[in-house]
């Protein structure tokens, strides 16, 4: 293929070739025939297709059947997908088609694609015989333009070196284009062009971060990699201010009056916006009434402003380690639309009237104004379930009650509980970790978050069920696919290692043991390893306008209603139950499932973010502890090193294989370990090892180990 790697002209011919040859069903042509089908009649255009028929046999690509008569080669000729680097400088194709393994491409055959780009590959077989490589032919959409990173000045011209491991290539940034940057600091730049033959992208500094190290400098750099922005325009901010904040009687009128019912919420005693409150009352007939009181955002958040659509593209707040970077402005999440103890609210409700086992009677969803007489904190909550006493005590054991008995059932259909620990970091006033703790889940969280659950699910199932048929309605739901069966057979066989069996015979029964493992593991220092193990081998939950279940709870019909102060869906959705509510006629699917997708974009890019920002406190932390020895688990294996959590506080490195020095170690993948190759001596998963904490790198997060063997 080389020969046509720098000839765009043969690059483009080919694949008019392979287009007449894939539209005639394959059949058999001499480079005549092909010719008149592409209306070429000029005989050096003609002999040139007959050139790249005959090089291109000898690629693989074409095959020549008779004399002179060639048909293309059974291998897709050319095929579409993601770009992933390796850290070699080649990369492979993650074709769009599930059915088609990935393609090795060599680093002299990528152009100018980066990590995660849409590109259409041409695959042919490689001259070593049996394997497919690719070639990419053409750059269909960039994942990223924008990188972080440090500006090296010289006397003529800077460079710019990208933060991201995956991003190989340094920025050409000339002089005029620096926007003040000094030689060292941390920014932002842009990739503006790419030259043909330039071994270089060029760019432009965009915004400079600060100096290297900082706090406040890394923790803007992790936003801005994530594609996150630092501020809200001052557009969004002055119609965030211009929002009245009166409730008019005409508003209440429309409007179900829950002010004089028992109204509290539940929160992190940090928290700084309430966007859900749970009102409790007793019915004369005996059973309870429970409300599920919503912010009512999209009373506030109109369609088309520029409010809106700022928070459209955000999709989500941020929550990094020391900050929280919200999706609305601070006077709509913070203020207006924060169920603050003692004020009169607009909410959304789902209301339901439950019987003593928690079984709902009936449901209400609609708008409502409500009034919080309580903020309470999850730890007085807890304590007021533990001593049976304090303040709003009945109501509040009461909801514990029913909440257990809503949870039961929940397990007892085949939900999965996933209890994985997650670290917090003590940090002083300047941001900086003097400590770790582990953050428990008690029955005050596991509460509010079944009645939040139940809210879900109800305002899912009533859309679903609503629009039989083909009169189905477009919504948003939550969906949650069940995991594919060899994952979850590869980590059955891990499983029983530990001595924890897994039936895969049904859904239910890998529900079931899985959360009897989940149960046997809890507190053990294999936890965290097989949690995350059993969460990697699950699907992954998006947003979707198709009614798939939710594999993991166990829902036939889910959605994600309770949060719109921080989820751009939970948006969505209110505003579609209203419209539904309303009498509203079915709107656009195709219009709803690509917002869906692009939230469940953005929700993947504020996770990497937040674990972002835990890796650089993890750093951060261990720097001063260079040199100390710790107990660790091996949490990961990789064919150039082990992963190890320390189990005292939780922060994750990497031991790399050249470094252990006793034997030559290679991965053994289906095992999850690495084996030394002459005395076999095995390091798995899950194993406990002693680490030395080795070399820290704030800059890259990088955290290594090297191994103490006794």
């Amino acid at each position: 293929m080389s020969n046509h790697q720098g000839n765009p002209v043969k690059q483009v011919l080919l694949e008019l070739i392979s287009n007449v040859f894939e539209a005639s069903g394959n059949k058999p042509l001499n480079y005549r025939q092909v010719a008149t089908k592409l209306n070429i009649i000029d005989p050096a255009s003609r002999a040139t297709i007959l050139e790249i028929l005959e090089d291109e046999t000898i690629n693989g690509v074409f095959l020549e059947t008779s004399k002179g008569k060639y048909q293309m080669h059974e291998v897709k000729a050319f095929l579409t997908g993601k770009i992933s680097m390796a850290n070699d400088g080649s990369a492979f194709l993650i074709p769009d088609d599930e059915f088609e393994k990935d393609i090795y491409i060599g680093p002299r055959k990528l152009r100018t694609a980066l990590h995660g780009d849409k590109v259409k590959l041409h695959v042919y077989e490689s001259s070593k015989g049996k394997r497919k490589e690719g070639e990419v032919v053409d750059i269909t959409e960039r994942a990223k333009m924008e990188f972080t990173g440090i500006v090296k000045l010289s006397q003529h011209f800077a460079f710019f070196i990208p933060d991201d491991r995956k991003m190989l290539h340094d920025i050409f940034i000339p002089l005029e284009d620096l926007n003040g940057a000094k030689n060292g600091v941390k920014a932002l730049a842009r990739i503006v062009d790419w030259p043909a033959g330039a071994k270089n992208p060029v760019g432009i500094i965009k915004s400079i971060l600060g100096k290297q190290g900082e706090n406040n400098t890394e923790m803007n750099a992790i936003l801005a990699e994530y594609g996150f922005p630092l501020s809200f325009p001052e557009e969004v901010e002055k119609e965030a201010q211009a929002i009245s904040t009166d409730i008019t009687k005409e508003e209440i009128a429309k409007r179900r009056d829950f002010r004089k019912i028992l109204t509290f919420t539940i929160d992190p005693f940090d928290a700084k916006d309430f966007d859900d409150a749970i009102s409790f009352q007793k019915l004369p007939n005996g059973n309870y009434e429970i409300g599920v009181h919503i912010a009512d955002v999209s009373h506030y958040l109109i369609t088309d402003t520029a409010l809106d659509k700022e928070a459209y593209d955000r999709g989500t707040s941020v929550y990094l380690v020391d900050r929280v970077i919200p999706m609305l402005p601070e006077n709509l999440s913070n203020g207006l639309c924060s169920l603050r103890p003692k004020e009169e609210k607009l909410c959304f409700s789902a209301v339901f009237e439950m019987d003593e086992q928690a079984n709902v009677i009936n449901e209400w969803f609609g708008k409502t104004v409500i009034y919080s007489d309580r903020r309470f904190a999850y730890e007085e909550v807890q304590e007021i379930i533990e001593n049976k006493a304090g303040e709003y005590a009945d109501e509040i054991l009461k909801l514990n009650e029913l909440a257990y008995h809503l949870r039961e059932r929940k397990f007892k259909h085949g939900a999965i509980s996933f209890e994985s620990t997650e670290v917090k970091f003590k940090l002083d006033e300047t941001g900086k970790p003097v400590g770790v703790y582990v953050k428990e889940r008690k029955d005050a969280h596991k509460l509010i978050e079944d009645y939040m659950l139940l809210a879900n699910r109800k305002v899912a199932e009533f859309i679903a069920k609503k629009g039989k048929g083909k009169h189905k309605y477009t919504f948003v739901y939550r969906a949650h696919d069940s995991p594919k069966p060899e994952s979850l057979k590869n980590f059955a066989e891990f499983a029983l290692k530990f001595g924890h069996k897994i039936s895969t015979k049904s859904d239910r029964d890998t529900a079931r043991s899985l959360n009897k493992l989940m149960a046997d593991v809890e507190g053990t220092k294999e936890q965290n390893v097989l949690t995350s193990l059993a969460i990697r081998s699950m699907a992954k939950a998006i947003y979707t306008t198709k009614s798939s279940s939710h594999y993991g709870l166990a829902f036939d019909f889910y959605t994600h209603f309770t949060s719109p102060i921080r989820r751009y869906p939970d948006v969505m959705v209110h505003r579609l139950l209203e419209h539904y509510l309303n009498g509203g006629d079915n709107v656009n699917a195709e219009h709803y499932e690509k917002m869906c997708q692009h939230a469940s974009q953005m929700e993947k890019k504020a996770a990497d973010a937040e674990r972002a920002s835990i890796k650089y406190k993890q750093a951060e932390y261990l720097q001063d502890n260079i040199g100390n020895i710790y107990a660790g688990i091996i949490s990961g294996v990789t064919e150039w090193g082990m992963y190890v959590e320390i189990e005292e506080n939780k922060c994750e490195g990497m031991i790399r294989l050249r470094d252990i020095s006793d034997d030559f170690y290679t991965l053994d993948e289906k095992n999850y370990c690495i084996v030394g190759q002459r005395k076999k001596r095995k390091y798995q998963l899950g194993d406990e090892v002693k680490i030395k904490v080795k070399r820290v790198d704030l800059g890259k997060r990088q955290i290594d180990f090297s191994l103490v063997i006794d």
